[in-house]
């Protein structure tokens, strides 16, 4: 049995820790010393950017922590030319924007960007070798470690140099195929179930039970990208994408939607990042990226921030400016990893722009839930497939 020795458990007291499989393990450590956390963090987002990029052909990237994504993407179509406005410095202040950027590297920029604040620490999955483009923008910033098929020489040379030697970095076998049974310990118990390989593809969206059935291919992507991100995030969770990327991810909560919201929230705080006065911010020479992050979601959230972080202390956005600025988020897709038990679910993904949905249906109110996508004109799916993940 090939067994990888950890640094810790969960915990730093929960030793000793270790992986093991018989017949080999699939991945190696190029560099640094992983935790149990770091582990799920990596295997969990592997899998997803390898579903992404079977669903689009494109390179995909996952920003995980604490074993759900805090934002996922694929590469626009077109190098460079997504069709979402970009947020220039906002979401990454480290980087040099007048620089074209490898696919790669615009995916994973589109999946940190998705919640800059959540991604902070991060463990990164990447769909392709990371080339050195995209090690030269992780370098920058912080993130625990990354797991990817292989590295370009000099993107090896870059990332095993930062966090002072002891980053994470992790080479998998992207021919690895587990096992079709898998098994968890929990309190000295054994259990055994079917791995989740359900296929994500087209046939999910089949059914459409709103009165408008107009699915653009763009909208298809993201509900299919939507199922993909949802059957890796911790249940119950909510998922709104756009142009590919994930803007807001609800996860964890034990209410339908608290999901909703929480997500809804994150989707709207990502465009309000798109505003013309946070474009217009200009930060005091020396601040650093985490430290602008932290002060654009004070002055969006209307809260005290340090004056002393701007070079001219910024205006709040007005109720009136926040509200007109949020009527032009349009187009968003929405997937729900189990049905929508109330109406007030379709309300609260209205109000962000939401025109797509997809979720397994199955409620007793299912029929208030497709009247209330009527009323607003929206396409709803019903998959007929829940995707709880824990």
């Amino acid at each position: 049995m090939d067994e990888l020795i950890l640094k810790y458990g969960l915990n730093p007291n929960q030793k000793p820790a270790r992986i093991c499989r018989e017949g080999g393990l699939p991945l190696t450590v190029r560099n640094g010393r992983p935790g149990a956390i770091n582990l799920l963090d990596a295997l969990n987002g592997w899998q997803l950017v390898t579903e992404m990029k079977r669903i689009t052909g494109r390179c995909a990237a996952a920003s995980f922590k604490h074993v759900s994504p805090a934002g996922a993407a694929v590469a626009p179509a077109v190098t460079g030319q997504s069709a979402v406005p970009a947020a220039a410095g906002a979401e990454f202040p480290n980087q040099n924007k007048s620089n074209k950027h490898s696919a790669l590297c615009e995916a994973y920029i589109r999946a940190r960007g998705g919640d800059p604040m959540s991604s902070f620490g991060d463990f990164i999955a990447l769909s392709d070798i990371c080339d050195v483009d995209t090690a030269a923008v992780i370098r920058r910033e912080v993130s625990d470690g990354i797991i990817a098929p292989g590295y370009e020489p000099g993107a090896l040379d870059i990332l095993q140099k930062k966090r002072g030697g002891e980053y994470c970095v992790l080479e998998i076998d992207r021919e690895y195929e587990p096992d079709p049974i898998e098994r968890r310990d929990v309190f000295g118990i054994t259990f055994e179930q079917g791995r989740n390989s359900l296929q994500i593809d087209r046939s999910l969206l089949s059914n459409i039970v709103s009165n408008n059935k107009t699915l653009p291919e763009s909208a298809v992507e993201d509900l299919l990208l939507a199922q993909a991100i949802l059957k890796y995030t911790q249940s119950n969770s909510v998922c709104y994408v756009l142009d590919g990327q994930a803007i807001g991810i609800g996860a964890g909560q034990q209410s339908r939607i608290h999901c909703t919201r929480l997500a809804g929230d994150k989707a709207d705080r990502w465009w309000l990042r798109r505003h013309p006065n946070v474009l217009e911010l200009s930060f005091a020479k020396g601040v650093s990226g985490p430290d602008r992050n932290n002060a654009i979601d004070l002055y969006l959230g209307g809260e005290p921030f340090d004056t002393g972080v701007f070079i001219v202390p910024p205006k709040p956005l007005t109720d009136v400016e926040r509200a007109s600025w949020l009527e032009k988020l349009s187009g968003v897709a929405l997937g729900s990893d189990a049905f929508f038990p109330f109406s007030d679910n379709i309300e609260r993904a209205h109000r962000s722009g939401v025109k797509y949905i997809a979720q397994p249906g199955g409620s007793k109110r299912d029929a208030d839930v497709i009247e209330a996508c009527d009323k607003y004109g929206m396409v709803m799916c019903m998959t007929g497939v829940r995707l709880f993940h824990h």
